[in-house]
This record gives structure tokens, sequence and C-alpha cells, in this order.
């Protein structure tokens, strides 16, 4: 028999938006939990340093949603980390989320379960990952120590990974489909100012080849379709994100790619579910944006929770 846990709102993912979500809605004075399948911190737990989060003029990702948590724990949201999730209803009055031994409850679900690295989808990629396939530079940079690497993308993510590749690598290609960079120009005046860094640009990556581990990548240019063949040791996909919806989807509107519409307030399609960060559709995906998701979300489920309370009196 499975325990039940009831709560006024449950937040499903502990990022920024998840975390901020957690400390509005508990010092709101709703019965709140934050849940996740993993470990708590979300995405920038995995970022060597952030520069463009206020109050900081840098600070490493694990040690600034640590504090994020800190304040979370401060307002008395119950955590859950490490949950197997068997079952997610969000379109019941009041929804659920089933693991193996307990069912959670409430009448609001945050949704702020994030976004994961898109893959490139070639062949090779899956055969070789974590054989030289990896999405995550400050996890497993240290093993390519005088190695050769590629970093596959022309955003932020990318040029930031292969400029923190260097500190390990002897060379690090940057291979971009287009001949410009979306990320931020001063990004883009770092990766150009280091050595180590080399640009093929018009280019994109059609196998990863190797025996064991990886050894090159097949190349083809997009103006001539001529192809090429690079020798690399490592190779790291940064070419955008998808929405993590996979235990939920096609209960509440998304858009062609996945991520969850949300109107101003952060709510989403089903009455008591809102979504907030990377998982929802946004013109920017950053920490203070999703941190500021999370506030505006907590903030309406508080009145949604209100609402219905006031409607339990009568």
């Amino acid at each position: 028999m499975k325990q039940e846990l009831t709560f006024d709102t449950i937040i499903l993912g502990s990022g920024p938006a998840g975390f901020s979500a957690a400390i509005y809605a508990a010092r709101g004075n709703l019965k709140t939990a934050i849940i996740d399948i993993n470990m708590f911190g979300g995405q920038p737990s995995n970022y060597l340093e952030i520069e463009n989060y206020p109050g900081f003029s840098l600070i490493g990702g694990f040690e600034l949603m640590e504090k994020f948590e800190e304040h979370c724990d401060k307002f008395g949201a119950e955590k859950f980390p490490m949950v197997e999730i068997e079952k997610i209803t969000l379109t019941d009055k009041v929804k659920s989320i089933e693991t193996n031994d307990t069912i959670f409850k409430a009448n609001s679900i945050i949704i702020a379960t994030g976004a994961s690295a898109q893959k490139l989808n070639i062949k090779g990629e899956e055969e070789f990952k974590g054989r030289g396939v990896s999405y995550c530079a400050i996890c497993d940079g240290a093993f390519y120590k005088d190695k050769v690497v590629a970093v596959v993308g022309g955003g932020n993510s990318a040029l930031e990974e292969a400029i923190y590749l260097t500190k390990f690598a002897k060379k690090v290609f940057v291979i971009h489909r287009r001949d410009e960079f979306r990320a931020d120009k001063i990004v883009q005046q770092r990766a150009k100012e280091n050595e180590k860094i080399e640009f093929i640009l018009n280019t994109v990556p059609v196998e990863i080849q190797g025996t064991n581990t990886v050894e090159q990548i097949i190349l083809k240019n997009t103006k001539t379709d001529e192809q090429s063949t690079l020798v690399v040791n490592g190779v790291f996909p940064y070419i955008g994100f998808s929405p993590n919806i996979s235990m939920f989807s096609g209960q509440l509107q998304q858009n062609a790619q996945g991520f969850i519409e949300t109107d101003g307030n952060m709510q989403t399609s089903v009455e008591g579910v809102y979504a907030a960060g990377d998982v929802r559709n946004t013109p920017l995906r950053q920490v203070i944006t999703a941190a500021a998701d999370g506030a505006v979300a907590a903030c309406n489920a508080v009145k949604y929770i209100e609402q219905i309370k006031e409607l339990e009196k009568v």
C-alpha cells in the first residue's frame, strides 16, 4: 500500500526556477514540496562559473545553487531528491505524482523540470557516448588532458565550454553550421583570442568514428557538400536544448519543439498547473529568468490555493 502525502503545491524540478518557486510558495504559507528525479541543483550545478547573475560578479554554478537551496530551507519546503517517478497526472482537479512507494497530491503543480542538451542524431553518437562523446565539459574535460577535442555549436554554451576545455586539451575545434555565432560578443571575443581554439565554420558533423573510443569525426561543408575528416579524441555537442517533459507530455499545451506554453502568470493550459524556467516557451534561458519565472509561478499558485480555500469555507 502506497503512502499518500498531500501538499498545497508541488514543484517538479530543483534548478533556479524550482528553488525560486519553492522559496516564494513556502514563504506564501503554502505547504510546499520540491521533487526531482536527480540530485538538487539542476543544470547550473554543472557550470564551472557564472558571471551574469546579479550580486555575484563571479560564482561557481554549484555554489550558487547551494545558496538557492539554503534559502529554500529557511522557509521549510519539504525536499524529495532522487525520486523515481512512475506517473504524473496533471489534468485532474487534485494533481498527483506517483512513485514506487508514495503518491504525492496537490491542488497546484509548478513544472520546473528544465531542458537537456540536444543530440546531434548522427551515426556513432550513441555508440561512443561516454567513450569520447560528452555533453558536459565540466564533468569530463579533465579526461582530455593534452588531447584534441571538437565542440559543436555556436551559442554561449558552446563557446564557453570550448574555452573551458582549453584548460586541459591541447587543441579545441569549434564546429558551427553557420559563419556567424549566436553567442554574446564578449564570449565570442574570448574564444577568438584563445590560441588553442580553431573555428570550422559552415560545417556540420555527419558521423563519429572510432574503435573503442572516438578517433575522428566526418564533417560536411554546408555550402559545398564537400566532406572531410577531422582527427579528434572527443566530441562535445552544444547545439541547443529540448524540454524535459516526457513524464507529462500531451497533458498540456506545448509548442512544436515541446516547450510548455504559458501566459504572463506562468499559467499553463491546465488550471492549477504552472511552468517556469527552461521547460517553458521563453525567449531567454538564463538563471536569472528561470528564477524570476519561479517567483511569478509561485505567487500565482499562492493566489490559486487561497481561492480554493475560500471556496471550501462557503
